[in-house]
């Protein structure tokens, strides 16, 4: 007779460092934070989904099956060449990517597409610190050799390497990383050279911050057990708490939008250019209140390509 499942392995506890909890397995605590801007759902393709700002120019694409999860971009014109790009991996927590999904929805909620201005286009700092600044703060120890500086958490589990030299537009300038190497234990963000200091900064900040994160117990790699905290949630969790959705809430959302989708009609350009107006001008009670993001749950892996190892 076969062994019952062990109930437990469900059982939601708080998870700390955050940065060691890895993905739940859906993208939507990224989302969250532009759930109002247009969802394009790609069936053909790697890309599962792209979340777009209502002009076009903030790019936002979860590829499910891929060891890169997300890539995100920004340029100047929606058909122009991406001025950056970061990249997340498939064991970075969305929690993680929240803090640049944030921080991007409020520049462009503060930008005006038709001056073609936004911070999200701005140029990076020219010193390093600021877009690490909140590792620092938070009292992460710095080393620096010869065109590369490095940042290390406390525990030694998490860090940053910065290259200084920048070698070119498309070069790797920051990466964010958590956890010991391998498949399923390192987490990742990559940031090329001309991303804005202060979106690597509002990214950094998420890493520093000592608020734990919900996941349920079948969802830590077995050899991430005994470098993290795991705590029950109780009936009594602190709603401050960064949570994300069971598997039974990925489940009634993703039936909820396919409803909402085939409803839908597609948008056109006029469409856009009355949704870019509107984002500047609805008040933020009212973006509130609109529909919230979709869940975009991974499909199941692809067989075809091989694994992609961390570095």
């Amino acid at each position: 007779m076969p062994a019952l499942p062990d109930p437990s392995r469900y059982e939601e506890v708080l998870v700390s460092p955050l940065y060691l909890a890895g993905s739940n397995g859906t993208g939507d605590a990224g989302f969250a934070p532009v759930a109002h801007w247009p969802h394009h759902y790609l069936d053909d393709g790697p890309c599962q989904l792209l979340v777009t700002s209502p002009d076009q120019r903030i790019r936002i694409g979860w590829f499910g099956d891929d060891f890169e999860l997300w890539r995100i971009t920004a340029a100047e014109e929606a058909v122009a060449t991406p001025r950056w790009t970061a990249t997340f991996n498939h064991v970075t927590p969305a929690e993680i990517v929240a803090g640049l999904t944030t921080a991007l929805a409020r520049d462009y909620a503060e930008s005006d597409p038709y001056e073609n201005n936004g911070r999200f286009l701005a140029d990076p700092s020219l010193y390093w610190a600021d877009a690490v600044q909140p590792l620092l703060d938070a009292g992460w120890r710095r080393a620096a050799t010869y065109g590369t500086v490095e940042i290390t958490a406390p525990d030694g589990l998490a860090g940053a390497e910065i290259d200084t030299l920048r070698g070119g537009r498309d070069a790797e300038a920051v990466m964010l990383w958590a956890g010991p190497r391998g498949w399923g234990t390192r987490a990742e963000a990559v940031f090329t050279a001309r991303t804005p200091s202060h979106l690597i900064a509002a990214t950094a900040a998420v890493m520093a911050s000592s608020a734990p994160v919900v996941r349920e117990r079948h969802m830590i790699h077995r050899e991430m057990e005994p470098l993290v905290t795991l705590t029950p949630v109780g009936p009594a969790a602190d709603p401050r708490i960064s949570r994300s959705p069971t598997p039974l809430d990925v489940r009634r959302t993703a039936v909820t939008e396919a409803v909402r989708r085939a409803a839908r009609a597609p948008r056109t350009a006029a469409d856009l250019r009355v949704m870019a107006a509107q984002s500047r001008t609805t008040p933020p009670a009212q973006k509130r209140s609109s529909i919230l993001a979709p869940t975009a749950a991974a499909r199941p892996p692809a067989a075809s390509s091989a694994p992609r190892h961390s570095r």
